[in-house]
């Protein structure tokens, strides 16, 4: 599989005053075209960081990231990227909302309206496209926002713990609604969670980061698809997987602690 991010060394300080913070450290990993790598991580160990790195919101302060072989230095409509923060346009209805990459790129009124009405309904949101972002619940805020990010086109999507404010019935069925869609078209998906079983439910591949972005385990783990949490978390394997996972992050904490010791 070929890769359509190669991720080279990177370090990442953030300057305040005379005081310097590093966030990422020395970070290295390859993205194959067309892969779902969900990376998991507890909080403040750079996930976030390496994401705004790897969408070109963020300059790394040393390394490089390449895309398709060639130098990533900003935004690109190749790369999409879906926050933890809702950013839809509070005056724009939800239509309007997912028109506007679309917009901005220059299509033509009939086929971004087109569009929009086709992904909007593939999100479980028909019958809301004339609603304000004002008038939903944070879940269906979450599917807009989805939407709008499918809209573009992007090849590579990039995804900062999406569903993490959601209640758990609502995260299922959002975990649900983003694997049926990634089965559509299989664009490639850089998944960033702290959620164990978010993680094996949704990626082929599983990155554990431990502090300032090391490396602890990266693992191809092998369930079949389609995938249903329900029907997976039962099986040995997913319970394997579960433990080895658990058993790295808490490697990672003990190494950190004593390393801040």
């Amino acid at each position: 599989m070929s890769g359509v991010l190669e991720i080279e060394r990177l370090t990442k300080e953030f300057q305040r005053d005379d005081v310097a913070t590093v966030a990422l450290r020395d970070f290295s990993l390859s993205i194959g075209t067309g892969s779902f790598v969900t990376v998991l991580g507890r909080s403040g160990c750079g996930k976030s960081t390496m994401l705004n790195l790897l969408s070109g919101l963020q300059k790394p302060t040393s390394g490089r990231v390449l895309h398709h072989g060639r130098p990533h230095t900003g935004p690109t409509p190749d790369i999409g990227y879906l926050t933890q923060s809702d950013t839809l346009m509070p005056w724009r209805t939800v239509q309007r909302n997912v028109e506007m990459p679309l917009e901005i790129a220059g299509t033509g009124r009939a086929e971004r309206r087109a569009t929009a009405e086709d992904l909007i309904a593939r999100v479980g949101l028909a019958g809301f496209a004339d609603s304000y972002p004002r008038e939903l619940s944070g879940g269906m805020r979450r599917r807009a926002s989805l939407a709008r990010m499918l809209a573009s086109g992007a090849e590579t999507i990039l995804m900062d713990e999406p569903f993490g404010a959601l209640d758990a019935q609502l995260r299922r069925e959002l975990q649900g609604e983003l694997l049926r869609l990634w089965a559509q078209t299989r664009q490639t998906v850089v998944f960033v969670t702290h959620d164990i079983d978010e993680a094996l439910l949704l990626g082929d591949r599983v990155v554990v980061l431990g502090a300032l972005g090391r490396i602890l385990l990266d693992l191809e783990i092998g369930l079949g698809r389609p995938r249903d949490l329900e029907a997976i978390a039962e099986t040995p394997a997913f319970a394997e997987l579960r433990h080895t996972f658990a058993a790295a992050l808490r490697a990672g904490a003990e190494a950190g602690s004593e390393a801040a010791a």
